[in-house]
């Protein structure tokens, strides 16, 4: 797994290089403990966890405010808004699509980024149930995400 850059033509400003290995569920699929489906899965989660706003904020927000005029120039992009909207919706189904025994992990793991073995701790599990019970709640988010392949 090398780094991931930003995409062509994304809008400028910082570039930011992440190691997506760096995280628990990169960890696990990077060694075979998560299939590529599951691994999907959860990369899918956690872009709706944190478009939808979810993840904590570390300042505040410095963009400019709405002006109080008419606009002038093309079309803006979609809303960011109504995004965030989508997003919240679609993390919301699919947490409760793997159920209310399994979203805890998935929520320690993928979104919170916490290792299997403090997820295990906190939520007071024998050593080695996370990674079983990660995976069923993975396989369940690839169904609602309708993510194609062997599981």
């Amino acid at each position: 797994m090398g780094a991931v850059r930003a995409r062509e033509g994304a809008p400028r400003g910082r570039t930011v290089s992440v190691n997506a290995a760096e995280s628990p569920l990169g960890w696990l699929f990077a060694r075979g403990l998560v299939s590529e489906r599951q691994y999907l899965a959860g990369e899918r989660l956690r872009a709706d966890y944190e478009m939808a706003g979810f993840g904590p904020r570390v300042t505040m927000r410095w963009d400019a405010g709405p002006s109080g005029g008419g606009r002038r120039g093309p079309p803006r992009g979609a809303d960011p808004t109504t995004a965030m909207i989508d997003a919240k919706r679609r993390f919301e189904a699919a947490v409760a699509a793997a159920g209310g025994g399994l979203s805890d992990i998935l929520w320690r793991v993928v979104c919170a980024g916490e290792g299997i073995e403090a997820a295990e701790k906190a939520l007071g599990w024998p050593r080695r149930a996370g990674k079983l019970v990660l995976g069923m709640g993975l396989d369940r988010v690839a169904d609602y995400y309708r993510i194609a392949g062997a599981g």
